[in-house]
This record gives structure tokens, C-alpha cells and sequence, in this order.
């Protein structure tokens, strides 16, 4: 949608971004609770721009993105780009576990100069308001935290007004402990959570990372020793108090314990020796090792110490697409989702379809539809738009509309016998090419 704004009101826009940076900075001196992005909204409120078509589509766009997300898988990593003429927001959707760190980080392109606002959200099957988590805007770029449940979760990324550029997003996720066996790391686990014990009578609740005997077993956290001692099933135990995460985390199989009760240890301190003691005198020297959460009991200790994720492929072509048009290649196509080959088709797409590309990754654009639909497709699927479909003589005079509707801005009128390059088309509309470079969309029947 194309939006023209007097100059008087380009200086009002500039003057509430200039105060939500004040503001911002205040935040900072007064730990007010509330997110740069509320305050940005607020500033906009109050200067009356909420009554503007301008401010309505910001306002409107964040509501959206946290209703209608795509759906990615971590790690993740895309190159975005939004534009000055439209107000959007972009948000996705992913899946994570009790004991992860998530890590969100945003870098700017050189040249672009813009407030941009990352903020992180629960999602909550009980609840229609998603639980806010986490959030930054461009003076810090990135944050992280640990998940409590598991959930899905969804990222919101939304630019101050009336800018254009380009970023790259990434989320990744480690672990919230030190992995606890010297030496070791997650392919040392033999033996994973939920596994039947006692032919079936009980559940493992823990997971038992092999290492030599007397291979170091260290303190997965900083905290206090609360318990040593010995037991038939455990054989000689150690339990570690993390009060940073509201937690015990339990050692069990010791060949011999090297702490205290009350004693207070660091990351990387030694507890204990790798041993089979308990009811593990059958089994290959191993470690138990068990996370138990205030409230709940032990819970799947293995996302609290995998390894954190390799960092996902840089995307391709991205110079000659991101920021263009593009048509949809040889034959129809679906937009997706999700960057997956076969998840949550949202339509398909005939052939030559217009399309807007947003972002960016290995082998996938996402994409805006003319009617503001977005979603994912293959970058194989579509052509960039710029080499025209053909050539058209127009036989009458024609009106160019900004977007494929009638009651759409018009962006002027083109004399008869003037010549189009026809880009693309949608519902009935057809993106054209002017002699003097402008792009605009035509309805289907007028032709030479």
C-alpha cells in the first residue's frame, strides 16, 4: 500500500520517535515495567497518530503478528527487510522445553538506521493473551532466557515507522547448565528420560551419561551441597540446590563424593567420581543425573545440558531478491507455513503469481502477497519479477491502483497507446511496469 504523507507530518512522525528515545532512556534510570515497544505504541497514542491510516496499521500490524505467526524451526536464522510505505510486523512461531536458553540477537544492516523491536511471548493453550518473556529494541539488539515449560513460544519483530532496511535474526538455543560429567558432552547419554525401570514398574527420571570410573562429575550450576549420603537405589548421591533457577539437581551412582552438606560450590566444581554404586552395580560406570523444578518434580533434565545448536545455513541470492518482486515460475505452487517442505499449506499460488519478498533463508523466501497474506515458498518456485512477462500496448486510457482493488489509492492514470511491462499478476490484477519506471497494478481486461 502506498502512503503519502505531507512533509508536515514526516517532521511530527520524527519528533514522537525522537521522545520514545527519551522515554526509553528514562526506562533505563527507573526500571519502569514496561517494554520499549509499549512505549513506542503509547507515544504514538498520545501524539493522536492512532487516528492517522499511518499509526492504525502500525498499531494493527503488532496486534496481528501475535494472532496469525509462521511457524520456524530452531535454530533459525533470517535475513528480513521492511519497507517505509508499509507498516508490518514480522512473527514466528517455534516450539521449545523446560531448561533451554533461548538467545534472540538482530543485527541492522550497514545503513539502516531504525528502531527496531524484538519482543519474545508464550503461548498458553488456557489463555487468548500470549505472556510477554523477554524484549530489546535496537540499543541492545539481543536477549535471553530460560524456558520454564515447554511451549511454543513466538517472536515479534516490528520497526519503528516509516523506515526501510534490511536485518538478520537469529534463535538459537543452549543450555541453561554446564554439562555435568568432565569432559563429556551429550553424546556420552546412554540412557534418556522416561526409559521403563523394573520391567515397567517405574520411569526413569534422569538421564545416565557413561564416563570411565572415577571420571570427575562437576557442579552443573552455582549453589549450595544440601545433601550426601547413600541410598539403595542411588547408591552415594549428591544433591545440588540452584536457587538461581528454582531447582535441585541430583547426582547419583557415585564412586566416592567430594563435598559437604551446606558446602557451596561453582560451575565446574568437582562433587564426586563416576562410579555404579546403588542399584547400578550390574551396569557400566555411569552417572545419574536428575533436575528436579520447585513445584513439579523431576522433569527431562536432557534440554537443560544438550548441546547448544549449530548455527544454520546463511541464505542465498539474497542481494538480487530480498526487497523485490517476484512471480511464481512455471507452474502453481503453495505457500507454506512454515519452511518445510510439507507443513500448514496457507493457499497455492497459480502461476505467475506477484509476490513480495521479506525475508530471506537457505532455500526458502517469505513472501507478501499483494493482499498481505504472507508465508514461505521455495526460492526454486519464483523468478524475479523485473524481467517482464511481456510487453502491452494499452487501447484506452487506464488507471494504475496501488494495490489489486478497485477501492485502492489510485496512483494515476496512463494515456492510450502507452506501452506496460507486465511483471506478474493477482486476483484478477496484473503488476505493470510504466515507461517511467513506476509500478502500479492494472485490472486484467485492459489490454491491447
Amino acid at each position: 500500500m502506498s502512503i503519502s504523507l505531507r512533509p508536515a507530518l514526516y517532521l511530527f512522525v520524527f519528533l514522537v520517535l525522537t521522545a520514545c528515545g527519551k522515554q526509553q532512556t528514562l526506562q533505563g534510570i527507573f526500571h519502569q515495567p514496561t517494554t520499549p515497544h509499549e512505549i513506542y505504541a503509547r507515544r504514538l497514542r498520545q501524539a493522536g497518530l492512532d487516528g492517522t491510516a499511518l499509526g492504525r496499521d502500525w498499531l494493527n500490524a503488532a496486534d496481528k503478528a501475535l494472532r496469525d505467526s509462521l511457524v520456524v524451526t530452531l535454530p533459525f536464522e533470517e535475513t528480513g527487510y521492511f519497507r517505509a510505505e508499509r507498516a508490518t510486523a514480522a512473527s514466528y512461531r517455534y516450539a521449545v522445553r523446560s531448561g533451554e536458553t533461548v538467545r534472540v540477537s538482530l543485527e541492522l544492516a550497514p545503513g539502516t538506521q531504525a528502531h527496531v523491536f524484538l519482543d519474545a511471548f508464550e503461548l498458553q493453550p488456557d489463555r487468548a493473551a500470549p505472556t510477554h518473556l523477554a524484549s530489546a529494541d535496537t540499543t541492545t539488539l539481543s536477549f535471553s532466557y530460560v524456558v520454564e515449560d515447554d511451549r511454543q513460544h513466538l517472536l515479534r519483530v516490528q520497526p519503528e515507522l516509516l523506515r526501510t532496511g534490511r536485518y538478520t535474526l537469529r534463535i538459537q538455543r543452549t543450555p541453561s547448565l554446564s554439562f555435568p560429567v568432565q569432559g563429556k558432552n551429550d553424546v556420552a547419554v546412554g540412557s534418556f528420560w522416561g526409559a521403563e525401570r523394573d520391567h515397567g514398574a517405574r520411569l526413569h527420571e534422569g538421564i545416565d551419561i557413561f564416563a570411565r570410573r572415577g571420571t570427575p562429575v562437576v557442579a552443573a550450576a552455582a549453589g549450595y551441597i544440601t545433601r550426601v549420603n547413600e541410598t539403595p537405589r542411588g547408591g552415594k548421591v549428591v544433591w545440588l540446590a540452584d536457587a538461581a533457577h528454582g531447582q535441585h539437581i541430583y547426582y547419583a551412582h557415585l564412586d566416592r563424593q567430594l563435598v559437604q552438606p551446606g558446602q557451596q560450590v561453582h560451575i565446574g566444581d568437582t562433587l564426586g567420581l563416576v562410579g555404579n554404586t546403588g542399584n547400578a552395580r550390574t551396569t557400566q560406570p555411569h552417572l545419574h543425573f536428575g533436575v528436579y523444578r520447585a513445584g513439579r518434580g523431576a522433569v527431562d533434565p536432557y534440554p537443560f545440558v544438550r548441546r547448544a545448536d549449530a548455527a544454520p545455513n546463511a541464505p542465498r541470492s539474497l542481494p538480487a531478491r530480498l526487497g523485490q518482486w517476484v512471480r511464481v515460475r512455471d507452474k502453481a505452487t503453495d505457500l507454506r507455513r512454515s519452511p518445510a517442505a510439507k507443513a500448514g499449506k496457507l493457499a497455492s499460488l497459480p502461476r505467475h503469481t506477484a509476490l513480495y519478498v521479506v525475508g530471506a533463508q537457505a532455500e526458502w523466501y517469505r513472501v507478501e502477497q499483494p493482499d498481505g497474506r504472507i508465508g514461505y515458498l521455495p526460492t526454486r518456485a519464483v523468478t524475479p519479477a523485473a524481467e517482464p512477462l511481456c510487453r502491452e500496448t494499452l487501447p484506452a486510457e487506464a488507471r494504475l491502483f496501488a494495490l489489486p482493488q478497485l477501492d485502492a489509492p489510485q496512483l494515476g492514470s496512463l494515456p492510450a497507446r502507452s506501452t506496460v511491462a507486465v511483471l506478474g499478476e493477482f486476483a484478477g490484477y496484473r503488476l505493470v511496469r510504466e515507461s517511467g519506471g513506476g509500478l502500479g497494478w492494472l485490472p486484467a481486461g485492459q489490454k491491447s
